[in-house]
Formats: structure tokens, sequence, C-alpha cells
């Protein structure tokens, strides 16, 4: 990757950090987020899964399919954001699922290493223990810094957490593969389209949040 690149990246992700902070600073701005990048992801996964398929039935099916699990997702999103006692849950649970994403990326290009799957050539091994290491720390620290809690379960959250995220993106991994795509789409400079973001969130989360119903 050159310097160039590097920096429209490096831009991009401060961007959305900064929507993150507004997210979290301002309800309103949450629904009109959910809204636009639900539509885009949904746009996104239609236009790829026309280029794997042309079965239209099994087309129908695949994309009925993500609207719905869209559709659950963004409503649970919004349903625990707008409770009080669970906001945070989110908060940290999202920041986690980032977390994953760029440890995965700066282990991964800083130590390189065996790569990890053909799905996705890469991403390699230590790239992958780059995520759980960041999802852990981060998630750790974050419950610690608002509740003053710390135990090993913690690890466990965030572990599931990462793990889901790195399922997430392998399986768009795969399925851009197929569709014989580098990126999702090209609304991010340096990162590809709303997918390409949010790959990992969409499993991560959930399962982080299940996880922390397990444990606690």
């Amino acid at each position: 990757m050159t310097f160039k690149n590097f920096r429209v990246r490096l831009l991009t992700s401060l961007v959305l950090f900064l929507l993150i902070y507004f997210i979290f600073s301002y309800s309103f701005v949450l629904n009109y987020v959910l809204i636009i990048f639900g539509v885009l992801a949904l746009l996104e996964f239609f236009s790829m899964i026309k280029k794997i398929t042309s079965n239209k039935k099994l087309m129908f099916i695949l994309n009925f399919t993500f609207v719905i699990y869209m559709f659950i997702f963004c409503f649970l999103f919004s349903l625990l954001y707008n409770h009080t006692n669970l906001r945070l849950i989110v908060f940290i649970l999202l920041v986690g699922c980032i977390a994953s994403d760029i440890g995965g990326y700066l282990v991964g290009k800083f130590f390189q290493g065996p790569k990890l799957t053909k799905i996705s050539p890469n991403k390699t091994i230590t790239g992958s223990f780059g995520s759980f290491i960041f999802t852990c720390i981060v998630i750790s620290f974050l419950i610690f810094y608002f509740t003053s809690d710390f135990n090993l379960k913690i690890l466990f959250i965030g572990f599931s957490t990462s793990l889901a995220c790195q399922i997430g993106d392998l399986f768009f991994s795969y399925l851009k593969r197929r569709a014989k795509l580098k990126d999702t789409g090209n609304i991010f400079p340096g990162h590809g389209g709303v997918l390409d973001r949010i790959d990992g969130i969409l499993l991560g989360m959930p399962v982080g949040f299940l996880s922390i119903n397990l444990i606690y």
C-alpha cells in the first residue's frame, strides 16, 4: 500500500470515527445513519449477488434473507441504543468490532506471515491473532473504565466478539470472491463500500451481546 493510499484510508477512518462520536452524542443522527447505511448495504448486496448467480429463485432467497437480517439488526441496534442502560453496551461492542478490524489490519500488515485462508488472501494468521488481542484489550479497557470491573469473563466477550467479526468478514470476502469483486463499493475512499466496513459488525455485535447475556 502506498503512502497516498494509506493517507486516504487514515482520513476516511477519522471521518468514520467522527461519525460514531456524533451517533452517540446526538440520538437523531443514529436513525439517519441506520437508514442510509442500511439502504446502501442492501444495494451493494443485491449487486454482488447478481454477479454471483443468475438463478432467480436463489437470488430472491439470498436477497430476501439479507433484507430481513438487516431490518432486524438495525431495529435491535436502535432499540438497544435508545435504552439508557444498554447504550453503553452497544457503544463498547461497536468499538470492539472496529478494534478487531484495525487489529487484524495493522498486525497483519506489520508481521505478515502465513495466510489464514484462500477465501481472503490478504488475511494472515498473525492478523487474526491481532484482531483477538485488540478486541480483548479495547473491550476490557472500556468496561473497566466505565464500571471499574474486570474479570476473565470479559476476555471471553472480547474473544467471541472478534471471532464473530472475523467470520462475518470472511463470509463477505467469500461472496466478493465469487462475484469477482475487490470491494462491494467505493463510497469510502481507501475502504470500499458500506458492506466492506460493516461486514464484521453485522455478526460481531449480535454475538458479543449474546456473550454478555450468557455470562452476566
